[in-house]
């Protein structure tokens, strides 16, 4: 007869969730491009994305986890040391490049005609840009003006037929982005931007499936199937032959968290072992794509705190603000704030701040800190 699961509470799974995700110390990766490329390699990816009221989403998570960030840390991360590339995890992410075995079969089934680009393009194009780049090095769209706009033949597709063909490259894995500024990428042959003599060997479909609840593990401490297969739906029965096959070697402790959601999880013993560490009074200002926030049924189960991306709402729809960030007190949300920068006027404006919980006055002051330090952050280089 099978072993009951463990019943955890919530407040133990919320702090091994926060120091899984190096949010429960001041500094955990040190400083530099060392540290940018450590914490990318800890978290598994980094989300990137375009929305710029405060500054972008993935220099606000390593922000977030390295204190002394500097963007120029990214860069030298990507385009000199080349320890971390950009593709596909559940959205475009900077990913460590010693993982890059694990996405070579999908960007193979790209190539097979799965495609994540959106828009027509022809073998012949295809040839000519990879023609275009052997012979005059990486480049951006700024570098190409010789195209001429086309209509578009899907709603997410660019109206450049060169912009067109260097995402399908990209998803397929000829080419990647050697450099980026803000949003403007330069691409370049892969081969020729990793150094390679031969193409890395793709890692088999179970050496993925170990990856993958690898990842959830360090990155989570306390993992669901949902969890480890966020917008993964498809690896799901993989995941789970795996996880029970360490159930059964006792890597593997099942259990649910106190309460009535019963969802099925599962720890590393040597995890639950471990004693709590939680600094009563840090504070982080969280991005609404930060690895603790993004997975919403998962934070509203762990923090009893819905987060609301509102966005692409209305305003009169909007509850919390256009773009609010979860504050984090310790082991607790305990707001969410609609902040935005205003560069031109060199200061970080608060458009609206709604309190969840009563911090009192020093908390207060350590959220009124953390915000100045995050407005530093915001104007700095």
């Amino acid at each position: 007869m099978a072993k009951a699961p463990l019943v955890l509470d919530p407040a133990r799974a919320r702090q091994i969730w926060i120091a899984a995700q190096r949010l429960d110390g001041a500094a955990p990766f040190g400083s530099g491009p060392e540290a940018v490329r450590a914490a990318i390699a800890h978290l598994g990816y980094v989300q990137i994305d375009t929305i710029n009221v405060i500054e972008r989403c993935h220099h606000h998570m390593l922000f977030s986890r390295i204190p002394a960030y500097r963007r120029a840390d990214l860069v030298a991360a990507q385009s000199a040391d080349k320890s971390v590339f950009e593709y596909w995890t559940h959205a475009l992410s900077y990913v460590p490049s010693a993982d890059l075995a694990f996405f070579l079969p999908a960007m193979q089934a790209q190539r097979n005609g799965v495609s994540r680009w959106f828009g027509s393009v022809t073998p012949a194009e295809s040839r000519a840009m990879l023609a275009r780049l052997r012979r005059e090095g990486p480049l951006s769209m700024r570098d190409i003006g010789d195209d001429r706009l086309v209509d578009k033949d899907h709603p997410w597709a660019s109206r450049k037929p060169s912009k067109r063909v260097l995402e399908m490259l990209f998803y397929q894995g000829h080419v990647t982005v050697a450099a980026r500024q803000g949003m403007l990428k330069s691409y370049d042959l892969m081969a020729r931007h990793f150094g390679w003599t031969g193409r890395p060997k793709p890692a088999t479909a179970r050496q993925i499936i170990a990856y993958k609840l690898d990842r959830a593990l360090r990155s989570q401490g306390v993992v669901s199937l949902d969890s480890i297969c966020h917008l993964d739906a498809p690896s799901k029965p993989m995941v789970k032959a795996l996880i029970d096959s360490r159930v059964r070697a006792r890597k593997l402790v099942p259990l649910t968290l106190a309460g009535p959601d019963q969802t099925l999880h599962w720890a590393a013993p040597e995890t639950l072992e471990a004693p709590a560490s939680i600094p009563p009074g840090l504070v982080h200002i969280l991005s609404p794509f930060d690895p603790l926030v993004i997975q919403r049924k998962r934070l509203k189960r762990f923090f009893g705190y819905e987060h609301l991306f509102e966005a692409y709402l209305p305003a009169e729809k909007r509850r919390y603000g256009y773009f609010a960030l979860p504050v984090l007190l310790g082991d607790n949300i305990v707001a969410a704030l609609d902040l935005k920068t205003d560069r031109s006027a060199g200061k970080l404006l608060i458009r609206q701040e709604t309190w969840l919980a009563d911090v009192g006055a020093e908390g207060r002051a350590a959220v009124d800190e953390a915000l100045g330090r995050f407005e530093r952050f915001q104007l700095g280089d």
